[in-house]
């Protein structure tokens, strides 16, 4: 096999930690396929992984989501091909030219999507996915809240609720960000205020279910929200991981019921990976979902990448591309 790179962590820290790492490209072990890399979608969850909030043992090969060509076949391997294009969003291994991938966790890319697209939206979109149809199955007459509605998971989550006829009140980090999102109440407001404006726009009646991907500086806000025995998904930690929570700030909330989700369980096994990917296919070719890649760095600047998106300077979603 040639030769490829990667980006590894010796040790945690800031965005500077991240280094090039060359390296020999194995060949796949029995059940594996081995891609070229042609685009890696980059998430919040990779700084957690850089900054040590998530355990994994050092050094780490940084990120989740890539797409690729596959180029190799292990054995056993006989429900894909050389020169299938797939993704996955298993943890660890992205950042490289190349990455083995279990055949168990590939992700067919339709024809008509591009790789970019792809991986742009397959962490964020299958997130979109079960926040929207498991973790809590919103329908018509609902009313949600959305934090960092301009970001990556928050600018499928929006429209994909819309689509269902669902009530979205979209918060986010800049009034220029704001007028980018398409629900009509689309807020740029302090969390010290955000409760004050969602009474306003719901008449008192207040939030079914918030989803809060941003953590500590807008659990108190998020509680304040929602409308007695609503349901609090804090799905991310974007300011950082939210403190112990005393049973009864939730009883002095309104009874309500929060929830901490992660992706890997609502896509534990291959038929349910395949239908979450289904879902989200079908709701970016029918135009349902208007996937945009805000910016794209070299694999090689994936420091200058985090530090972009840890600053809030990112919009939509973000590509590395080797």
């Amino acid at each position: 096999m040639a030769n490829g790179y990667r980006m590894i962590v010796r040790a945690h820290g800031g965005p500077e930690v991240i280094e090039r790492e060359d390296f020999a490209v194995p060949a796949p072990g029995p059940g594996e396929v081995l891609i070229e890399t042609e685009a890696v979608g980059l998430n919040f969850i990779d700084t957690y992984y850089r900054k040590g909030l998530y355990p994994d043992a050092l050094p780490i090969v940084l990120g989740s989501e890539s797409v690729g060509r596959i180029v190799a076949l292990g054995d056993g391997v006989e429900t894909l091909a050389i020169g299938d294009r797939i993704g996955t969003t298993q943890n660890g291994g992205a950042y490289a030219s190349h990455r083995l991938v279990p055949a168990t966790k590939a992700i067919r890319i339709p024809e008509g999507i591009a790789a970019e697209t792809a991986a742009a939206t397959m962490l964020k979109g299958l997130t979109a996915c079960y926040l929207a149809e498991d973790t809590y199955p919103a329908s018509g007459g609902d009313i949600t809240l959305v934090h960092s509605a301009a970001g990556g998971v928050g600018s499928l989550l929006v429209p994909w609720l819309l689509d269902k006829g669902v009530t979205v009140i979209a918060h986010t980090g800049s009034a220029s960000k704001a007028a980018q999102v398409p629900s009509p109440h689309s807020l740029f407001c302090d969390f010290s205020d955000l409760a004050e404006r969602v009474r306003s726009i719901t008449g008192g009646d207040m939030c079914d279910v918030v989803y809060d991907g941003v953590g500590a500086a807008s659990w108190n806000a998020s509680l304040a929200c929602l409308r007695p025995r609503g349901l609090m998904v804090s799905y991310g930690n974007a300011s950082g991981p939210v403190p112990p929570v005393s049973m009864l700030d939730l009883m002095r909330a309104g009874s309500v019921y929060a929830t901490r989700p992660t992706l890997a369980d609502y896509i534990a096994t291959p038929e349910a990976l395949e239908q979450s990917a289904a879902k989200l296919f079908d709701r970016i070719a029918s135009g349902v979902l208007d996937v945009r890649v805000g910016q794209t760095f070299k694999l090689e600047h994936a420091a200058q990448a985090h530090r972009a998106l840890e600053e809030r300077a990112t919009i939509g979603s973000t590509v590395l591309l080797p």
